[in-house]
């Protein structure tokens, strides 16, 4: 095998263009929103199996947190800034507002699948792009969706009838 070294001047890091960084920027604002509004949730639930509701969105929280860390940093180790301001993200979610006041367990059931399933939707439609230009990240985004799509599957069964 014969290879030849590289110059330093040959080396250079894999960067960000500005298209992937905006669509890491996406999901970052979702997963943040997702733990703002899982705490939301969490705080004001009441109801038949409130405990256990009350307990299954703590883990949300903590998978979104976890996972708006991973994106965070992935962009800061591609050369890009993450936003994960209060009003960067108010102003850019994709997720909807999440209803004031107490509610029902069935109904937070509803509110948080829909809002999981809303971050999924995020980063399945920049999936490709990312993919395209960062394979890695991409796997990254599949762990993620994995993740999530469970978490949608274990809420929302407390909602169905069989």
């Amino acid at each position: 095998m014969n290879t030849q070294r590289r110059a330093e001047t040959e080396v250079r890091a894999f960067q960000a263009s500005s298209g992937l960084a905006a669509n890491l920027q996406r999901v970052l604002v979702d997963l943040i929103e997702l733990h703002l509004q899982g705490k939301q949730a969490h705080w004001n639930v009441v109801g038949t199996n409130f405990r256990d509701l009350h307990l299954q969105l703590d883990e949300v929280v903590d998978f979104a947190r976890a996972a708006s860390d991973t994106i965070a940093e992935r962009l800061r180790a591609l050369d890009a800034v993450p936003d994960g301001r209060s009003d960067t993200v108010a102003a850019t979610t994709s997720l909807p507002a999440f209803p004031p006041h107490e509610r029902s367990t069935g109904e937070v059931v509803d509110l948080i699948t829909t809002r999981i399933c809303a971050v999924v939707d995020t980063m399945r439609t920049v999936h490709d792009a990312v993919d395209a230009e960062d394979p890695t990240t991409a796997d990254i985004l599949h762990e993620q969706i994995d993740g999530l799509e469970k978490l949608a599957w274990l809420i929302k069964s407390e909602n169905r009838k069989v």
